[in-house]
């Protein structure tokens, strides 16, 4: 709704005075084959970004000249993007092409590239101008390494708009916290599920994003979790602060009544309306002998594994059950295959490897009982090459999230294809 559009605005101004400043805004998102004002907000103006880049066939194309488009504004107040992984692949690109983006930049052009129509290359390169001294610029912040290096290539940032930053999307948000991106704020301001908007965060400076659920924006009701013996849902008026409940949607009249599969946590109130924190979906668990761990949980253990092996930084994974891998998964007991791609570390060895084992064994009790049985076989790790998961994404051909927990036997023999140990 046009009212969510405005709240975020307010709410951004409030934080952060200047944020609005016309063309103070750079967006990076992929939306194929729907050109439209920038992420749809009341305000194109704001944006230095051309709407037609985000609606290119492919997503690598668009988001290698939203990041073209972003590079060429020096004043820019708010970076954007649709979700924490665009952003993650943009700076990903820039940290491979830098030099030929400085380039383009100088001469005022657009290079050709895959999934870049040859009309629309035309219609984009006619915006450009070149710019010698912003060039030079990029080179030298580049040159110096890519710690910190949105903050150094754009000084007068004051903050990270993100469309999701919890679930599947945390991790990247970390990543680019550490990294890229320290030293600035990241702002979620919207809480949408099963393609409805329903709620906003109201806090934007706040580390760990909350939303105040909006009650004339969708019909919600809500399942206490754990699931009790008789199933009943409760309303917004219902609801306890510090429990849990699982999502039950009906987005418009009409429209068919849904678990969205969404658990969220009731942090507070807020002038009567529940102020909820995401915690995890339903459907992304791991489950070979119905021991049922949770993505988030599952990726605490990784990265506590992660960290007991020096220099090594975690940029992304994916873990499936052996079930799916069928005959080459062996002929060992069920278990859990997990993709991992990290910077930093080359090689790990089997003691190493079997560090993530022994940090699922000591945080889920049950796991431990299963392996000490035999009835779930070790856990294998692979290590996949530099941009494994950016090209899995591009084959996804979707603008939703990536899932953790892998069950399409097609993206699956993607990943395989690029591991390298």
């Amino acid at each position: 709704p046009a009212q969510g559009s405005l709240l975020y605005l307010d709410t951004l101004r409030a934080a952060f005075p200047q944020a609005l400043a016309p063309g103070g805004t750079a967006l990076l998102s992929w939306v194929p084959g729907h050109p439209r004002a920038p992420a749809g907000w009341p305000l194109p103006t704001l944006y230095c970004t051309p709407a037609e880049a985000g609606a290119l066939p492919s997503r690598a194309a668009a988001l290698q000249v939203q990041l073209l488009f972003a590079l060429r504004a020096r004043a820019l107040r708010v970076l954007e993007a649709g979700l924490a992984t665009e952003l993650h692949d943009a700076l990903a690109a820039l940290r491979a092409g830098w030099p030929g983006l400085a380039e383009d930049l100088a001469l005022g052009r657009l290079s050709p590239q895959p999934g870049l129509p040859e009309d629309v290359r035309g219609r984009l390169q006619a915006l450009l101008a070149p710019d010698a001294t912003r060039a030079a610029e990029l080179r030298a912040e580049c040159a110096r390494g890519f710690e910190g290096i949105v903050q150094r290539l754009w000084p007068q940032l004051e903050v990270v708009v993100v469309g999701t930053a919890h679930g599947t999307e945390q991790l990247y948000c970390d990543t680019l916290r550490q990294a890229d991106c320290k030293g600035l704020p990241f702002y979620c301001p919207f809480y949408r599920a099963a393609g409805a908007l329903l709620g906003v965060n109201l806090w934007p400076k706040e580390p760990m994003p909350r939303f105040l659920l909006c009650p004339d924006w969708a019909f919600c009701e809500f399942l206490p979790c754990p699931a009790e013996e008789e199933q009943r849902t409760v309303l917004l008026g219902d609801l306890w602060e510090g429990r849990e409940y699982g999502l039950v949607l009906t987005a418009r009249p009409g429209e068919y009544r849904c678990r969205a599969g969404e658990v969220l946590r009731v942090a507070g109130f807020y002038k009567q309306c529940p102020v909820v924190e995401p915690i995890r979906r339903e459907s992304q668990a791991l489950s070979v002998r119905g021991e049922s761990i949770p993505e988030e949980r599952f990726c605490r253990s990784l990265c506590r594994a992660v960290g007991l092996w020096p220099g090594a930084r975690l940029v992304d994974y994916v873990c499936v059950e052996s079930a799916l891998l069928g005959a080459s998964s062996g002929a060992c007991a069920p278990h859990y295959e997990v993709f991992v791609e990290l910077r930093g570390l080359r090689d790990l060895s089997e003691g190493q490897r079997y560090k993530l084992d022994q940090c699922l064994q000591e945080d889920f009790p049950i796991y431990k009982s299963f392996r000490f049985k035999g009835s779930i076989g070790p856990l294998r790790l692979h290590l996949v090459g530099a941009g494994a998961f950016a090209r899995l994404r591009e084959a996804l051909g979707s603008p939703l999230p990536m899932p953790r927990v892998l069950r399409e036997e097609r993206l699956l023999q993607l990943i395989q294809s690029t591991v390298i140990s």
